[in-house]
């Protein structure tokens, strides 16, 4: 019996979805298909991962490099400075304003980077 028994694999497919709400609904068909709750946040996109060891195998994700990129990325910001409370108005607005410099991250980058801080998760990326 290898060591690898308990690791699993799970492929998100790019081509499911082309915005964050998407992303979620893919993310919690893969991970949550026996829970009664859907991830909804980034913040819980990281807490699932938790759970998880193994790799996971982002299909298409060249598709998902655009579909998540600057203009959906600078719309979630705007949309959560619209929104105010509770959001930190400061913090996303400067978020929003690296984005715009150029020196931001787009929300791929930013998904890219909470699953990359898992130890325990190999990342492909398949364009």
């Amino acid at each position: 019996m290898s060591n690898n028994s308990n690791k699993k694999m799970t492929v998100i497919n790019g081509s499911h979805f082309s915005n964050l709400v998407g992303f979620y609904e893919e993310i919690s068909q893969l991970f949550l298909k026996d829970e009664d709750w859907e991830v909804g946040t980034l913040d819980g996109f990281n807490d699932i991962l938790y759970e998880f060891q193994g790799e996971i195998i982002w299909e298409n994700s060249e598709k998902s490099r655009k579909d998540l990129g600057f203009d959906l990325t600078k719309e979630f910001y705007e949309n959560k400075i619209s929104q105010g409370k509770p959001f930190n108005i400061k913090l996303i607005q400067q978020k929003l304003d690296e984005l715009i410099d150029g020196t931001g991250q787009t929300l791929f980058e930013i998904l890219i980077e909470i699953i990359e801080s898992h130890k325990d998760i190999t990342l492909i990326l398949n364009h």
